[in-house]
């Protein structure tokens, strides 16, 4: 008997050649409906018993349904392709009312000091925690920690020199900026220390 420990995890039955174009377009609104984070295309094919190039043309040709591309009206939300997968979003154009109704009476949000070091992270990653502290001024280990609790960094590997722990962004950041990849930064890095100034910098704090 087949240890169950060895038994192939579930899956659901492929969506047969025959079924019209709009059921597979109802299967792919089903499971876009209960992720919580971007699924790529070939993942989708996979569950659909669909090619990926047929399921991605499906993914663009709901996007210019929900943007009122095919005639009906716009939607509240849009299908977009961010950090590797597709997702549901709320629409732009109503990012104040969903801010409203999120953000009120939320207590969790990042504190300045958490922005200031994310941002630093995102343009000059990956990086120590001694290099970021260098460009604030001042100890950024606790705010390390958090930002590390919230998936938005993870660790890179170790510096080649001291050894120490390097940081780079997570996809969840990519996710809750909108980018689809950090090419996507607005040019702000010119305006970040060079690295020899990192180290002089570096080196007052020791």
């Amino acid at each position: 008997m087949t240890d169950a420990a060895e038994q192939e995890a579930p899956r659901y039955e492929p969506v047969p050649d025959d079924v019209m174009p709009r059921e597979h377009l109802a299967a792919l609104e089903a499971i876009l409906m209960v992720v919580d984070e971007p699924v790529p295309a070939a993942q989708l094919a996979s569950v659909l018993g669909l090619p990926t190039g047929q399921v991605t043309e499906l993914l663009t040709e709901l996007a210019a349904d929900y943007a009122g591309e095919r005639g009906g009206r716009p939607r509240g939300f849009e299908l977009r392709e961010l950090a590797g997968g597709w997702r549901v979003y709320s629409a732009p154009a109503y990012a104040d009312v969903v801010g409203r109704f999120v953000v009120d009476g939320q207590t969790a949000r990042l504190t300045q000091a958490s922005l200031e070091t994310l941002a630093v992270i995102a343009y000059r990653q990956p990086v120590s925690r001694g290099r970021v502290a260098a460009i604030r001024g001042v100890n950024v280990d606790g705010v390390v920690r958090t930002l590390l609790a919230r998936g938005l960094i993870e660790e890179a590997g170790h510096d080649e020199d001291g050894g120490a722990v390097l940081y780079r962004t997570s996809s969840s950041f990519l996710e809750r900026m909108g980018l689809g990849s950090l090419g996507d930064l607005p040019p702000l890095a010119p305006y970040l220390p060079d690295l020899d100034t990192l180290d002089d910098l570096e080196g007052d704090l020791r």
